[in-house]
């Protein structure tokens, strides 16, 4: 594929996520109780989420009509010989209800099963973060890499399955195990950003079970690009799929991996 042709591409993911950050600014803090549904218990969709959805979609359509979409409130196209959009129109949904101030827009876009473009836009701190397969991660324009922190030292940042709350008491003994042998753990609620902040060494590694594609796919390669490793539970490449990652660093990454191999072999191993 031509440069110039991936370089149109970002143009128009990173103005999707903008027009979407801007309805997501404006109507921070005017969410009523008529303007919030639920899909499932404990995960959240509102009026902003779809009105922003609806305007991402709109704004790629009016250069790409024949793409396809994957997205959390709609769309479910698929088609694995064409060109296919993954988008989360707010990440952190709970947290943009109650006003806590972590939450993004995620665009990615998806060629032939792999990942050529990703955009997660922080619009209340205006972090754009962003990549192309093959020409690195970049924040605001700067260049950025994955820490090179060891795991003892390192910061981890997760998410609790809510949607797979069956799964908490292994999901807890993994995170008391880990506790232990790193510097912290953060559970900020948006992965999307977490991802990002992975990206560009905020935080050094990431673990979470049950997530959807919009949630990680523009994050799995603003990692890759960036130097880190980005994997399934079982280290291989159906993260898209299961929504079971582990990322990091390649060291952290390496560590994670193991730390999961103990408590979830033989149980989910993807």
């Amino acid at each position: 594929m031509i440069r110039e042709k991936r370089k149109e591409f970002l143009d128009i993911a990173i103005k999707a996520a903008r027009v979407a950050g801007d309805v997501i600014i404006d109507n921070l803090g005017k969410i009523s109780k008529k303007d919030i549904g639920i899909k499932k218990s404990s995960d959240f969709v509102t009026a902003v989420d779809k009105e922003s959805e609806r305007l991402i979609i709109e704004t790629i359509k009016s250069y790409f009509p024949d793409h396809l979409f994957l997205t959390e409130e709609s769309l479910k196209e698929c088609g694995k010989e064409a060109y296919r959009w993954i988008i989360d129109p707010l990440d952190g949904t709970t947290n943009y209800i109650h006003g806590f101030p972590i939450f993004s827009v995620s665009v990615a876009l998806e060629y032939k099963g792999n990942i050529i473009i990703g955009v997660t836009l922080d619009p209340l701190r205006d972090e754009l973060f962003y990549a192309e397969e093959g020409s690195g991660s970049f924040l605001n324009g700067r260049r950025v890499n994955v820490s090179e922190e060891r795991f003892k030292e390192s910061l981890i940042t997760t998410g609790f399955p809510f949607r797979k709350k069956e799964m908490i008491d292994l999901y807890l003994k993994l995170f008391r195990n880990i506790f232990f042998k790193v510097s912290d753990l953060r559970r900020a609620g948006s992965a999307a950003l977490d991802l990002a902040y992975l990206a560009c060494g905020r935080c050094d590694g990431f673990f979470e079970l049950g997530l959807s594609p919009w949630d990680i796919a523009a994050g799995s390669l603003l990692i890759k690009e960036a130097g880190g490793a980005v994997t399934d539970f079982g280290g291989g490449n159906e993260y898209l799929k299961t929504g079971n990652i582990v990322a990091g660093n390649k060291s952290v990454h390496k560590e994670l991996l193991k730390e999961i191999s103990m408590v979830f072999k033989g149980i989910i191993n993807r």
